[in-house]
Protein backbone atom coordinates (compact mmCIF):
# COMPACT_ATOMS: atom_id res chain seq x y z
CA UNK A 1 0.00 0.00 0.00
CA UNK A 2 2.88 2.51 0.38
CA UNK A 3 2.54 5.47 -1.95
CA UNK A 4 -0.79 4.50 -3.46
CA UNK A 5 -4.41 4.37 -2.44
CA UNK A 6 -6.11 1.00 -2.23
CA UNK A 7 -9.84 0.34 -1.90
CA UNK A 8 -11.30 -0.53 1.49
CA UNK A 9 -13.98 -3.19 1.90
CA UNK A 10 -17.38 -1.52 1.84
CA UNK A 11 -16.08 1.62 0.14
CA UNK A 12 -13.47 4.25 0.83
CA UNK A 13 -9.72 4.11 0.38
CA UNK A 14 -6.53 3.72 2.40
CA UNK A 15 -2.91 4.75 1.90
CA UNK A 16 0.23 4.45 4.02
CA UNK A 17 1.99 7.79 4.44
CA UNK A 18 5.25 8.54 6.20
CA UNK A 19 5.73 11.58 8.41
CA UNK A 20 7.32 13.66 5.63
CA UNK A 21 4.48 12.88 3.20
CA UNK A 22 1.88 13.79 5.83
CA UNK A 23 3.68 17.06 6.51
CA UNK A 24 3.95 17.94 2.79
CA UNK A 25 0.28 17.27 2.02
CA UNK A 26 -0.87 19.14 5.12
CA UNK A 27 1.36 22.13 4.34
CA UNK A 28 0.13 22.28 0.73
CA UNK A 29 -3.51 22.07 1.86
CA UNK A 30 -2.96 24.93 4.34
CA UNK A 31 -1.33 27.03 1.60
CA UNK A 32 -4.28 26.27 -0.69
CA UNK A 33 -6.71 27.43 2.01
CA UNK A 34 -4.76 30.66 2.45
CA UNK A 35 -4.78 31.23 -1.30
CA UNK A 36 -8.52 30.61 -1.68
CA UNK A 37 -9.21 32.92 1.25
CA UNK A 38 -11.99 33.03 3.82
CA UNK A 39 -15.66 32.78 2.97
CA UNK A 40 -17.92 35.81 2.68
CA UNK A 41 -18.49 37.61 5.97
CA UNK A 42 -21.65 36.65 7.77
CA UNK A 43 -24.52 39.06 7.35
CA UNK A 44 -25.06 41.21 10.42
CA UNK A 45 -28.77 40.39 10.40
CA UNK A 46 -28.02 36.62 10.61
CA UNK A 47 -30.43 36.12 7.73
CA UNK A 48 -30.10 32.44 6.72
CA UNK A 49 -30.82 33.34 3.09
CA UNK A 50 -28.20 36.09 2.94
CA UNK A 51 -25.34 33.74 2.07
CA UNK A 52 -27.47 31.92 -0.48
CA UNK A 53 -28.06 35.15 -2.41
CA UNK A 54 -24.67 36.76 -1.77
CA UNK A 55 -23.04 37.87 -4.99
CA UNK A 56 -19.46 36.94 -5.69
CA UNK A 57 -16.79 38.73 -7.69
CA UNK A 58 -17.43 39.53 -11.33
CA UNK A 59 -13.81 39.84 -12.44
CA UNK A 60 -11.33 36.97 -12.75
CA UNK A 61 -8.69 36.78 -9.99
CA UNK A 62 -5.37 38.50 -10.64
CA UNK A 63 -3.33 35.58 -9.23
CA UNK A 64 -2.60 33.05 -12.04
CA UNK A 65 -3.18 30.10 -9.69
CA UNK A 66 -6.62 31.39 -8.70
CA UNK A 67 -7.39 32.04 -12.38
CA UNK A 68 -6.58 28.36 -12.99
CA UNK A 69 -8.75 27.24 -10.08
CA UNK A 70 -11.60 29.60 -11.04
CA UNK A 71 -11.40 29.99 -14.83
CA UNK A 72 -13.80 31.98 -16.97
CA UNK A 73 -16.85 29.91 -17.88
CA UNK A 74 -17.09 31.22 -21.41
CA UNK A 75 -14.25 31.25 -23.91
CA UNK A 76 -13.82 30.52 -27.58
CA UNK A 77 -12.42 26.97 -28.01
CA UNK A 78 -11.64 27.74 -31.65
CA UNK A 79 -9.08 30.44 -30.86
CA UNK A 80 -9.15 34.22 -30.58
CA UNK A 81 -12.67 35.66 -30.86
CA UNK A 82 -13.49 38.88 -32.64
CA UNK A 83 -14.00 42.08 -30.58
CA UNK A 84 -17.80 41.67 -30.33
CA UNK A 85 -17.59 37.98 -29.40
CA UNK A 86 -14.84 38.71 -26.86
CA UNK A 87 -16.99 41.37 -25.22
CA UNK A 88 -19.98 39.01 -25.05
CA UNK A 89 -17.87 36.19 -23.60
CA UNK A 90 -16.49 38.56 -20.97
CA UNK A 91 -20.00 39.69 -20.00
CA UNK A 92 -21.31 36.10 -19.79
CA UNK A 93 -18.30 34.97 -17.79
CA UNK A 94 -18.64 37.92 -15.43
CA UNK A 95 -22.30 37.13 -14.78
CA UNK A 96 -21.62 33.43 -14.31
CA UNK A 97 -18.72 34.15 -11.94
CA UNK A 98 -20.86 36.52 -9.85
CA UNK A 99 -23.31 33.76 -9.00
CA UNK A 100 -21.03 30.71 -8.80
CA UNK A 101 -17.58 31.62 -7.52
CA UNK A 102 -18.56 31.87 -3.83
CA UNK A 103 -19.94 28.32 -3.94
CA UNK A 104 -16.91 27.04 -5.86
CA UNK A 105 -14.57 28.61 -3.31
CA UNK A 106 -16.59 27.12 -0.44
CA UNK A 107 -16.35 23.65 -2.01
CA UNK A 108 -12.60 23.93 -2.48
CA UNK A 109 -12.20 25.22 1.10
CA UNK A 110 -14.25 22.28 2.43
CA UNK A 111 -12.12 19.76 0.52
CA UNK A 112 -8.83 21.29 1.71
CA UNK A 113 -10.14 21.37 5.30
CA UNK A 114 -11.17 17.71 5.03
CA UNK A 115 -7.60 16.83 4.03
CA UNK A 116 -6.17 18.73 7.01
CA UNK A 117 -8.67 17.25 9.48
CA UNK A 118 -8.16 13.65 8.35
CA UNK A 119 -4.38 14.06 8.54
CA UNK A 120 -4.61 15.65 11.99
CA UNK A 121 -6.73 12.72 13.20
CA UNK A 122 -4.14 10.10 12.20
CA UNK A 123 -2.67 7.80 14.82
CA UNK A 124 1.05 7.25 14.19
CA UNK A 125 2.38 3.72 13.86
CA UNK A 126 5.50 2.44 15.62
CA UNK A 127 7.89 2.96 12.70
CA UNK A 128 6.63 6.47 11.91
CA UNK A 129 3.92 7.62 9.55
CA UNK A 130 0.38 6.29 9.58
CA UNK A 131 -2.25 4.55 7.52
CA UNK A 132 -4.87 7.00 6.30
CA UNK A 133 -8.32 5.45 5.94
CA UNK A 134 -10.97 7.47 4.15
CA UNK A 135 -14.71 7.01 3.92
CA UNK A 136 -16.27 7.22 0.44
CA UNK A 137 -17.25 10.87 1.11
CA UNK A 138 -13.78 11.75 2.43
CA UNK A 139 -12.27 10.05 -0.63
CA UNK A 140 -14.24 12.40 -2.90
CA UNK A 141 -13.11 15.43 -0.88
CA UNK A 142 -9.49 14.24 -1.07
CA UNK A 143 -9.84 13.74 -4.81
CA UNK A 144 -11.06 17.33 -5.22
CA UNK A 145 -8.26 18.68 -3.03
CA UNK A 146 -5.55 16.67 -4.80
CA UNK A 147 -6.84 18.00 -8.12
CA UNK A 148 -6.78 21.59 -6.81
CA UNK A 149 -3.26 21.15 -5.42
CA UNK A 150 -2.01 19.81 -8.75
CA UNK A 151 -3.69 22.66 -10.64
CA UNK A 152 -2.07 25.18 -8.28
CA UNK A 153 1.41 23.64 -8.58
CA UNK A 154 0.98 23.15 -12.33
CA UNK A 155 0.09 26.81 -12.68
CA UNK A 156 3.21 27.88 -10.77
CA UNK A 157 5.27 25.56 -12.99
CA UNK A 158 3.50 26.99 -16.08
CA UNK A 159 2.28 23.57 -17.21
CA UNK A 160 -0.33 23.95 -19.92
CA UNK A 161 -0.28 20.59 -21.69
CA UNK A 162 1.14 17.05 -21.67
CA UNK A 163 4.28 18.18 -23.49
CA UNK A 164 5.12 20.48 -20.57
CA UNK A 165 4.74 17.53 -18.18
CA UNK A 166 7.16 15.45 -20.27
CA UNK A 167 9.78 18.21 -19.94
CA UNK A 168 9.50 18.07 -16.15
CA UNK A 169 10.94 14.57 -16.09
CA UNK A 170 14.13 15.87 -17.70
CA UNK A 171 14.81 18.75 -15.29
CA UNK A 172 18.29 18.52 -13.72
CA UNK A 173 18.41 17.95 -9.97
CA UNK A 174 19.91 21.40 -9.36
CA UNK A 175 16.91 23.16 -10.97
CA UNK A 176 15.11 25.14 -8.23
CA UNK A 177 11.75 23.90 -9.58
CA UNK A 178 12.68 20.26 -8.97
CA UNK A 179 11.05 19.92 -5.49
CA UNK A 180 7.81 21.41 -6.82
CA UNK A 181 7.97 19.09 -9.83
CA UNK A 182 8.45 16.06 -7.57
CA UNK A 183 5.43 17.13 -5.48
CA UNK A 184 3.36 17.61 -8.66
CA UNK A 185 4.20 14.16 -9.99
CA UNK A 186 3.76 12.46 -6.61
CA UNK A 187 0.34 14.07 -6.05
CA UNK A 188 -0.61 12.93 -9.56
CA UNK A 189 0.19 9.35 -8.63
CA UNK A 190 -1.88 9.61 -5.45
CA UNK A 191 -4.75 11.15 -7.41
CA UNK A 192 -4.64 8.44 -10.06
CA UNK A 193 -4.75 5.59 -7.53
CA UNK A 194 -7.51 7.31 -5.55
CA UNK A 195 -9.59 7.63 -8.74
CA UNK A 196 -9.19 3.90 -9.34
CA UNK A 197 -10.58 3.10 -5.87
CA UNK A 198 -13.72 5.12 -6.63
CA UNK A 199 -14.46 3.39 -9.94
CA UNK A 200 -17.23 0.76 -9.80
Amino acid sequence: MPGQFEPLPGGGAAVALDDVEISIIRSLAVQLLELIGPGPAEDASDDPLAELFAEGPSEPPSDPVLRRLFPDAYSDPEGTPGPKEAEEQKAYSSEFRRYTENDLRAGKRDSALAVIRTLDALSPVDDGGAVLKLSPEESKQWLGALNDLRLAIGSRLEITDEEDTDLLYRLPDEDPRKPMVMAYLWLGGLQETLVSTLLP
